[in-house]
């Protein structure tokens, strides 16, 4: 699955993790690849089903 890396940061932020949101930007790409970058996700304490929520529309 396919993420846009701002989905990510904006999750962080909600999280007041400013600095994991500001590694999640220098490390990632803009589309995020959950299987590719999943160790990054998981150091950045981000788990890929809960984007789900928050990528409906983006299909299509």
């Amino acid at each position: 699955m396919e993420v846009d890396r701002q989905e990510i940061v904006d999750q962080l932020r909600g999280r007041r993790e400013d600095e994991l949101a500001d590694r999640a930007e220098r490390d990632l790409p803009e589309q995020v690849d959950t299987d590719e970058h999943a160790a990054v996700l998981h150091q950045l304490g981000i788990n890929p089903a809960d984007l789900l929520g928050g990528i409906g529309g983006t299909f299509g």
